[in-house]
This record gives C-alpha cells, structure tokens and sequence, in this order.
C-alpha cells in the first residue's frame, strides 16, 4: 500500500472516529484528545501499542473528563462538563477539526513520516501543549514510555491478520476494523440476521429476520427509506429489494453473507466475509467483499471501471467496519 494510500486511509479512520467521540458531548469540532480517544480504538499499530498499555477506551475516555475538571479547576472555575450522551455523529452534520488537530495529521505525513496511525501517535504526544501527556498521567504512563512501547509494534499499519486468500475469477476488497468488545459479542452482532441493518447500509428492514440463521438460509431485505439523519434515501426500483443468504458460519471466528439484487438481471452478488481474531482489549476484524468478474465486452468495460468500483466498495466495507465499532461504544 502506497503511503498516500495509508495516509489517506488512516485520516480518514482517525476523523470519523474522533468526530463520532466529539458528538457524546454535543460539540462539532473534534480537538486532539478526540484523537487521542480515536486511536485507543484504531485497528493499526499505534492501538494495539495502547491497548496493550491497559489503556481502553472506557480509561481514556474517563481520563480525558479528569484533566478537563483538572484544567478548570485551575482557572477557579467550579463545574463539570455536561454528562456523554451516545455518539449521534452519523445522524447529524458540520463537524471539523480544530486547527490544531488537522495541523497535527498533515505533519504526521510529511517527509520522511509514514503517514500511518503510528506517525500520528507520535505527532500527538510530542503536541506541545501538554495535554496529551496529562492524559497519559492520569492513565498511568509517560509520553517515553508510550513510544518505547509503539516500537515493539513498528510495521507500518502492522496487520495483525494474515491476507486474504485471492479466488481465481473473483475481484475483491478488504479492510481491517477493532472494536472494543469481546470476539462472542461480535459474532453474535454479525450472526443475528435481525441485525444485518445495524452493519450494512444498505439495507433497512429484513422480512422474517427471527427465522433460524443457518447456511444456505435467504431473506428478503429492503434499501432503508431514510438516512439515520432524516433525510431521505432515493433508491432505483431495482435496487430496493435485496436477497440476503448466509453462505458460511464458524462460530466464533468467521461468517460469510452474500448480497444480491433479484430485480436487477445484470448484477452480481457480493459476497462479504468477516474473520475475528481475539485481541488486546477486544476483537480484530477483516472484513472482506469480493463479485465475479464479468466476461467479454462487459468484462472490458468492467475491467475499465475497476479502480472507480473498488473505491465505492472499499467506500461500503469503511462504512461496514465503523458501524460495527460504533455498537459497542
């Protein structure tokens, strides 16, 4: 992967979380302990680094709330910042970095830096406010100590799982997601028909979702009518129903759906894979989505439109993976 690839990647990981963090407080500027908070959960090196610390997002985030307290009772001030409420961040809009923050990620890939969760992390405790240090004090570490540490984990964007098998006559996508839950609650989360609309964003309602999930089983979903801010959702007729099939499911550490359009003659179902793996501090997932390559003159055209498809899919699995997050937080 190139570094503007992962550099990319990684902004983009870094901001949704962080801004979803921001909206349990009601604010629409996400500043650099939202960062902070974002990378306890972040998939690559620099999370596991602090999760293997002991630093989990309930600790951190408490951690933050002390050196707020802290900061005002140091400007005589005598109150409390309004109590977390759940992030509301994907049903609402006009959230920015503050400057300071955006800064921060734009030197994290500058020259000579990878660009990646680690070369953030570094930017973040060496931020010369201090901030990110006092939140490292209260949980019980120093800014040395932490980067000694990111060291043992130093691969640029250190997959913790193996890559994904090729299948000869199949395009496909993968991403990796953390989520800060135990690999049962998980599986239980991607098992549970019921709850595909929790996950995949393109379905809204599933007819008979209490029907037992066993491979080989189909349901008939439906596109969602509305965005989770209101708005409404235009969907194309043959785009509105959709079959939904467990393919395969090995309880706990991989489950297999496919998702097809009947009402579009012309489609090819997707088929999403997910592999958990128990890690420090929750479970690592790769989350995969592969289609049959299409053959002849539609193949050529395919071929042409590839890189436009892959950036929509790999659009879907980042939207996948940051829901599943999103359900255990």
């Amino acid at each position: 992967m190139s570094k503007f690839v992962r550099a990319a990647q990684t902004s983009q990981s870094l901001s949704l979380a962080a801004m979803e963090e921001a909206s349990r407080l009601g604010l629409r500027e996400a500043d650099i302990e939202h960062m902070f908070l974002a990378m306890v959960i972040n998939d690559q090196s620099a999370g596991r680094a602090l999760r293997s610390l002991g630093i989990d997002l309930d600790s951190a985030r408490r951690a933050v709330e002390k050196q707020h307290e802290m900061q005002l009772a140091s400007l005589g001030i005598d109150a409390s910042f309004p109590e977390a409420g759940r992030i509301v961040f994907h049903e609402t809009d006009g959230y920015e970095w503050s400057k300071r923050a955006s800064d921060l990620i734009a030197k994290s890939g500058g020259k000579g830096k990878a660009g990646d969760a680690a070369a953030v992390l570094r930017e973040l405790v060496a931020e010369p406010s201090g901030l990110i240090a006092d939140i490292l004090d209260h949980l019980g570490t120093t800014p040395d100590a932490l980067l000694e540490h990111l060291e043992q984990f130093a691969s640029p964007g250190g997959a913790a799982m193996p890559a994904a098998a090729k299948v000869k006559g199949r395009t496909s996508v993968s991403i990796e997601t953390f989520a800060c839950a135990p690999m049962e609650a998980v599986w239980e989360l991607l098992a549970d028909p019921a709850r595909i609309p929790e996950w995949e964003p393109g379905i809204g309602v599933i007819d008979h979702a209490s029907r037992d999930a066993t491979p080989g089983t189909v349901w008939q979903g439906f596109a969602p009518t509305s965005y989770p801010d209101g708005k409404p959702v235009k969907v194309r007729p043959k785009f509105h129903r959709r079959s939904i099939e467990l393919i395969a499911a090995h309880q706990p550490g991989s489950i297999a759906w496919s998702f097809g359009y009947p009402d579009a003659a012309r489609s090819n179902p997707i088929l999403t894979e997910f592999a958990l793996v128990t890690t420090t501090g929750g479970t690592q997932l790769q989350i995969r989505k592969s289609w049959s390559r299409r053959h002849g003159w539609r193949g050529l055209i395919a071929l042409l439109l590839r890189p436009i498809q892959k950036l929509f899919v790999w659009i879907a699995l980042f939207q996948t993976g940051s829901a599943i997050s999103r359900t255990f937080r």
